[in-house]
Protein backbone atom coordinates (compact mmCIF):
# COMPACT_ATOMS: atom_id res chain seq x y z
CA UNK A 1 0.00 0.00 0.00
CA UNK A 2 1.34 3.54 -0.91
CA UNK A 3 2.30 6.28 1.79
CA UNK A 4 -0.60 8.41 0.12
CA UNK A 5 -3.35 5.81 0.45
CA UNK A 6 -1.60 4.99 4.01
CA UNK A 7 -1.99 8.44 5.55
CA UNK A 8 -5.70 8.25 3.73
CA UNK A 9 -6.52 5.30 6.24
CA UNK A 10 -5.19 7.02 8.62
CA UNK A 11 -7.16 9.72 8.57
CA UNK A 12 -10.33 8.23 8.07
CA UNK A 13 -9.75 6.34 11.25
CA UNK A 14 -9.54 9.37 13.15
CA UNK A 15 -11.81 11.07 11.41
CA UNK A 16 -14.67 8.59 10.45
CA UNK A 17 -17.15 11.16 9.01
CA UNK A 18 -14.93 11.32 6.01
CA UNK A 19 -16.66 8.35 4.89
CA UNK A 20 -20.08 10.19 5.15
CA UNK A 21 -21.57 11.89 2.60
CA UNK A 22 -20.32 15.33 3.62
CA UNK A 23 -16.70 14.17 4.24
CA UNK A 24 -16.37 12.72 0.81
CA UNK A 25 -17.49 15.82 -0.96
CA UNK A 26 -15.27 17.60 1.36
CA UNK A 27 -12.61 15.58 0.23
CA UNK A 28 -13.53 15.18 -3.39
CA UNK A 29 -13.05 19.17 -4.19
CA UNK A 30 -10.12 19.51 -1.92
CA UNK A 31 -8.31 17.10 -3.92
CA UNK A 32 -9.18 18.73 -7.06
CA UNK A 33 -8.59 22.04 -5.79
CA UNK A 34 -4.73 20.97 -4.75
CA UNK A 35 -4.57 19.01 -8.58
CA UNK A 36 -5.51 22.74 -9.80
CA UNK A 37 -3.53 24.87 -7.61
CA UNK A 38 -0.86 22.59 -6.36
CA UNK A 39 0.32 22.33 -2.62
CA UNK A 40 0.50 23.16 -0.52
CA UNK A 41 -2.65 24.73 0.32
CA UNK A 42 -3.73 27.25 3.10
CA UNK A 43 -6.61 26.30 4.72
CA UNK A 44 -8.02 29.81 5.04
CA UNK A 45 -7.68 30.37 1.37
CA UNK A 46 -10.28 27.45 1.10
CA UNK A 47 -13.03 29.04 3.38
CA UNK A 48 -15.85 31.66 2.02
CA UNK A 49 -15.71 35.21 1.89
CA UNK A 50 -18.62 34.84 5.09
CA UNK A 51 -16.05 32.39 6.60
CA UNK A 52 -18.76 29.98 7.35
CA UNK A 53 -18.22 27.11 4.08
CA UNK A 54 -15.25 25.20 2.33
CA UNK A 55 -15.07 27.57 -0.98
CA UNK A 56 -16.50 25.90 -4.34
CA UNK A 57 -18.03 23.02 -2.14
CA UNK A 58 -21.64 22.25 -3.76
CA UNK A 59 -23.48 20.12 -5.18
CA UNK A 60 -22.33 20.87 -9.02
CA UNK A 61 -18.67 20.99 -8.22
CA UNK A 62 -19.14 17.32 -6.74
CA UNK A 63 -20.90 15.91 -9.57
CA UNK A 64 -18.90 16.73 -11.94
CA UNK A 65 -16.06 15.32 -9.97
CA UNK A 66 -18.30 12.09 -10.04
CA UNK A 67 -19.17 12.19 -13.30
CA UNK A 68 -15.78 12.42 -14.84
CA UNK A 69 -15.56 8.86 -13.13
CA UNK A 70 -18.82 7.33 -14.77
CA UNK A 71 -20.96 8.06 -11.26
CA UNK A 72 -24.16 9.86 -12.49
CA UNK A 73 -25.80 9.08 -8.36
CA UNK A 74 -26.17 12.09 -6.53
CA UNK A 75 -24.08 12.13 -3.69
CA UNK A 76 -25.49 15.02 -1.60
CA UNK A 77 -28.19 17.64 -3.05
CA UNK A 78 -26.03 20.02 -1.29
CA UNK A 79 -22.94 18.42 -2.21
CA UNK A 80 -22.04 19.06 1.48
CA UNK A 81 -21.78 22.91 1.92
CA UNK A 82 -24.47 22.85 4.95
CA UNK A 83 -22.46 19.77 6.56
CA UNK A 84 -21.76 20.66 10.52
CA UNK A 85 -18.09 19.98 10.35
CA UNK A 86 -17.19 20.35 6.78
CA UNK A 87 -14.74 23.23 7.66
CA UNK A 88 -13.24 21.22 10.22
CA UNK A 89 -12.94 18.62 8.06
CA UNK A 90 -11.70 20.45 5.32
CA UNK A 91 -8.69 21.70 7.77
CA UNK A 92 -7.35 17.74 8.47
CA UNK A 93 -7.49 16.91 5.05
CA UNK A 94 -5.30 19.80 4.06
CA UNK A 95 -2.95 19.32 6.73
CA UNK A 96 -2.67 15.73 5.68
CA UNK A 97 -2.13 16.60 1.91
CA UNK A 98 0.45 19.19 2.86
CA UNK A 99 2.19 17.33 5.61
CA UNK A 100 2.64 14.88 2.53
CA UNK A 101 3.65 16.93 0.32
CA UNK A 102 6.61 18.64 2.37
CA UNK A 103 7.64 14.72 3.52
CA UNK A 104 7.14 12.17 1.09
CA UNK A 105 5.38 13.79 -1.59
CA UNK A 106 1.80 13.12 -2.43
CA UNK A 107 0.13 11.27 -5.98
CA UNK A 108 -2.90 13.44 -5.81
CA UNK A 109 -4.42 10.97 -9.02
CA UNK A 110 -4.19 8.02 -6.60
CA UNK A 111 -5.73 9.90 -3.88
CA UNK A 112 -8.82 11.05 -5.96
CA UNK A 113 -9.10 6.86 -7.35
CA UNK A 114 -9.03 6.20 -3.52
CA UNK A 115 -11.98 8.96 -2.58
CA UNK A 116 -13.83 7.70 -5.95
CA UNK A 117 -14.22 4.15 -4.74
CA UNK A 118 -15.51 4.96 -1.33
CA UNK A 119 -18.16 6.90 -2.91
CA UNK A 120 -18.86 3.81 -4.70
CA UNK A 121 -18.57 2.01 -1.58
CA UNK A 122 -21.07 4.32 0.25
CA UNK A 123 -23.70 4.05 -2.49
CA UNK A 124 -23.27 0.41 -2.31
CA UNK A 125 -23.44 0.20 1.33
CA UNK A 126 -26.83 2.23 1.13
CA UNK A 127 -28.64 -1.14 -1.04
CA UNK A 128 -32.27 -0.58 -2.44
CA UNK A 129 -34.81 0.73 -0.17
CA UNK A 130 -38.81 -0.51 -0.81
CA UNK A 131 -41.31 2.15 -0.60
CA UNK A 132 -44.70 0.86 -1.37
CA UNK A 133 -46.07 3.79 -3.72
CA UNK A 134 -50.15 3.32 -3.58
CA UNK A 135 -50.51 5.41 -6.33
CA UNK A 136 -48.74 3.28 -8.66
CA UNK A 137 -49.69 -0.16 -10.20
CA UNK A 138 -47.93 -3.19 -7.90
CA UNK A 139 -45.84 -4.04 -10.50
CA UNK A 140 -44.03 -0.55 -10.84
CA UNK A 141 -43.70 -0.96 -7.25
CA UNK A 142 -41.22 -4.36 -7.96
CA UNK A 143 -39.34 -2.15 -11.12
CA UNK A 144 -38.91 0.32 -8.90
CA UNK A 145 -36.77 -2.01 -6.53
CA UNK A 146 -34.84 -3.37 -9.86
CA UNK A 147 -34.33 0.21 -11.34
CA UNK A 148 -32.57 0.97 -7.93
CA UNK A 149 -30.69 -2.45 -8.62
CA UNK A 150 -29.81 -1.15 -12.12
CA UNK A 151 -28.36 1.99 -10.57
CA UNK A 152 -26.18 0.45 -8.03
CA UNK A 153 -24.81 -1.98 -10.71
CA UNK A 154 -23.70 1.59 -12.55
CA UNK A 155 -21.65 2.92 -9.71
CA UNK A 156 -20.26 -0.27 -8.28
CA UNK A 157 -17.99 -0.86 -10.93
CA UNK A 158 -19.90 -4.03 -12.89
CA UNK A 159 -21.18 -5.59 -9.86
CA UNK A 160 -23.97 -7.79 -11.79
CA UNK A 161 -27.06 -6.47 -9.18
CA UNK A 162 -29.72 -6.59 -11.34
CA UNK A 163 -28.96 -10.27 -11.76
CA UNK A 164 -28.47 -11.11 -8.01
CA UNK A 165 -31.61 -9.49 -7.65
CA UNK A 166 -33.89 -11.73 -10.11
CA UNK A 167 -32.31 -14.54 -9.03
CA UNK A 168 -33.03 -14.46 -5.18
CA UNK A 169 -36.22 -12.59 -6.04
CA UNK A 170 -37.95 -15.72 -7.76
CA UNK A 171 -36.11 -17.54 -5.14
CA UNK A 172 -37.95 -16.19 -2.15
CA UNK A 173 -41.19 -16.87 -4.38
CA UNK A 174 -40.58 -20.15 -4.62
CA UNK A 175 -39.83 -20.30 -0.84
CA UNK A 176 -43.45 -18.39 -0.77
CA UNK A 177 -45.14 -20.79 -2.65
CA UNK A 178 -43.53 -23.98 -1.75
CA UNK A 179 -42.29 -23.64 2.06
CA UNK A 180 -38.83 -23.40 2.66
CA UNK A 181 -36.67 -26.43 1.44
CA UNK A 182 -38.36 -27.46 -1.52
CA UNK A 183 -35.71 -24.67 -3.80
CA UNK A 184 -31.99 -24.88 -3.36
CA UNK A 185 -30.34 -21.52 -3.09
CA UNK A 186 -26.77 -20.56 -4.68
CA UNK A 187 -24.94 -17.22 -4.55
CA UNK A 188 -25.91 -15.34 -7.94
CA UNK A 189 -22.17 -15.99 -8.77
CA UNK A 190 -21.87 -19.53 -8.89
CA UNK A 191 -21.42 -20.98 -12.26
CA UNK A 192 -24.23 -23.45 -13.34
CA UNK A 193 -21.27 -25.43 -14.32
CA UNK A 194 -19.55 -25.62 -11.06
CA UNK A 195 -22.27 -27.78 -10.32
CA UNK A 196 -24.82 -30.44 -10.87
CA UNK A 197 -27.33 -27.87 -11.65
CA UNK A 198 -29.32 -28.41 -14.75
CA UNK A 199 -30.92 -24.74 -14.43
CA UNK A 200 -31.04 -21.98 -11.61
CA UNK A 201 -33.92 -23.66 -9.74
CA UNK A 202 -35.24 -27.22 -10.41
CA UNK A 203 -38.62 -27.47 -9.26
CA UNK A 204 -39.59 -31.10 -9.78
CA UNK A 205 -39.55 -31.63 -13.37
CA UNK A 206 -39.30 -27.67 -13.89
CA UNK A 207 -35.80 -25.86 -14.81
CA UNK A 208 -35.68 -22.64 -14.21
CA UNK A 209 -33.37 -19.74 -15.61
CA UNK A 210 -33.13 -16.60 -14.28
CA UNK A 211 -31.22 -14.14 -16.14
CA UNK A 212 -31.26 -10.49 -16.93
CA UNK A 213 -29.95 -11.22 -21.00
CA UNK A 214 -30.97 -14.21 -22.69
CA UNK A 215 -28.26 -15.67 -24.45
CA UNK A 216 -27.23 -18.77 -27.14
CA UNK A 217 -25.73 -20.87 -24.45
CA UNK A 218 -28.59 -19.95 -22.58
CA UNK A 219 -31.01 -21.82 -25.33
CA UNK A 220 -28.41 -24.60 -25.60
CA UNK A 221 -29.29 -25.08 -21.58
CA UNK A 222 -33.09 -25.19 -22.22
CA UNK A 223 -32.05 -27.66 -25.55
CA UNK A 224 -30.34 -30.29 -22.81
CA UNK A 225 -32.98 -29.79 -20.78
CA UNK A 226 -35.44 -30.85 -22.75
CA UNK A 227 -33.10 -33.85 -23.52
CA UNK A 228 -33.45 -34.45 -20.08
CA UNK A 229 -37.18 -35.17 -20.07
CA UNK A 230 -37.32 -31.59 -17.70
CA UNK A 231 -39.59 -28.25 -19.22
CA UNK A 232 -37.60 -25.06 -19.23
CA UNK A 233 -38.49 -22.24 -17.72
CA UNK A 234 -37.13 -18.67 -18.44
CA UNK A 235 -37.30 -15.50 -16.00
CA UNK A 236 -36.26 -12.61 -16.89
CA UNK A 237 -36.44 -8.41 -17.33
CA UNK A 238 -39.32 -6.72 -19.75
CA UNK A 239 -36.59 -6.26 -22.80
CA UNK A 240 -34.99 -10.11 -22.27
CA UNK A 241 -38.55 -11.49 -23.03
CA UNK A 242 -38.55 -10.62 -26.70
CA UNK A 243 -35.01 -11.77 -27.19
CA UNK A 244 -35.13 -15.00 -25.61
CA UNK A 245 -38.12 -15.39 -27.83
CA UNK A 246 -36.34 -14.86 -30.86
CA UNK A 247 -33.37 -16.95 -30.08
CA UNK A 248 -35.22 -19.99 -29.04
CA UNK A 249 -37.41 -19.58 -32.18
CA UNK A 250 -34.11 -19.69 -34.29
CA UNK A 251 -33.40 -22.60 -32.50
CA UNK A 252 -36.40 -24.33 -33.22
CA UNK A 253 -37.83 -24.61 -29.51
CA UNK A 254 -39.85 -21.59 -29.14
CA UNK A 255 -42.91 -23.50 -28.69
CA UNK A 256 -41.01 -25.82 -25.91
CA UNK A 257 -39.89 -23.04 -23.69
CA UNK A 258 -42.11 -20.72 -21.63
CA UNK A 259 -40.60 -17.18 -20.68
CA UNK A 260 -42.00 -14.62 -18.47
CA UNK A 261 -41.31 -11.23 -17.33
CA UNK A 262 -40.05 -10.88 -13.89
CA UNK A 263 -42.73 -8.20 -12.97
CA UNK A 264 -45.59 -10.55 -13.91
CA UNK A 265 -44.18 -13.40 -12.46
CA UNK A 266 -44.24 -11.64 -9.19
CA UNK A 267 -47.13 -9.53 -9.92
CA UNK A 268 -49.78 -12.29 -10.47
CA UNK A 269 -48.56 -14.29 -7.38
CA UNK A 270 -48.54 -11.28 -4.78
CA UNK A 271 -52.49 -10.29 -6.34
CA UNK A 272 -53.17 -14.37 -6.04
CA UNK A 273 -51.55 -14.68 -2.66
CA UNK A 274 -53.34 -11.59 -1.54
CA UNK A 275 -56.84 -13.04 -2.65
CA UNK A 276 -57.32 -10.12 -5.03
CA UNK A 277 -57.13 -7.34 -2.35
CA UNK A 278 -55.32 -4.44 -3.26
CA UNK A 279 -54.88 -3.35 0.56
CA UNK A 280 -53.30 -6.98 1.32
CA UNK A 281 -50.96 -6.38 -1.67
CA UNK A 282 -48.30 -4.44 -0.06
CA UNK A 283 -47.78 -7.07 3.16
CA UNK A 284 -47.56 -9.76 0.82
CA UNK A 285 -45.07 -7.97 -0.95
CA UNK A 286 -43.11 -7.26 2.12
CA UNK A 287 -43.12 -10.78 3.34
CA UNK A 288 -41.79 -11.76 -0.18
CA UNK A 289 -38.92 -8.98 0.79
CA UNK A 290 -38.19 -10.58 4.38
CA UNK A 291 -37.76 -13.68 2.27
CA UNK A 292 -35.03 -12.25 -0.37
CA UNK A 293 -33.43 -10.59 2.81
CA UNK A 294 -32.78 -13.89 4.19
CA UNK A 295 -31.59 -15.60 1.35
CA UNK A 296 -28.92 -13.17 0.54
CA UNK A 297 -27.85 -13.48 4.18
CA UNK A 298 -27.39 -16.83 3.45
CA UNK A 299 -25.99 -16.86 0.06
CA UNK A 300 -24.20 -13.72 -0.82
CA UNK A 301 -21.35 -11.44 0.81
CA UNK A 302 -22.53 -8.06 0.09
CA UNK A 303 -24.63 -7.07 2.42
CA UNK A 304 -26.23 -4.02 -0.36
CA UNK A 305 -28.04 -6.52 -2.24
CA UNK A 306 -30.04 -6.57 0.81
CA UNK A 307 -33.34 -4.23 0.98
CA UNK A 308 -34.09 -1.65 3.24
CA UNK A 309 -37.29 -2.22 4.22
CA UNK A 310 -40.14 -0.04 6.14
CA UNK A 311 -40.25 2.80 3.85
Amino acid sequence: MSVTINALEALCKKHPKFLKKGGLCVALVVTETANTKGLPLKPEALRTDEGGQVAGLGKAAVQNILQAHGITKVLAEEGGRTSRGSLGLMRDYVGCLNELHEHVGVRLDEALAWWIEKVRMHFASEGPKFHFDTGKSLRANIEDLLMQAQELQADAGGANYVGAMLQHLVGAKLDVVLGKGQAVHHGSSVADHSTDRMADFQIEAVAIHVTTHPSEALVRKCKANLQAGLKPLIITVGDGVSGAAFLLKNSNVGDRVDVLDIGQFLTANIYERSFFKAADCRVTLSNLLERYNEIVALCETDPSLRIRLGG
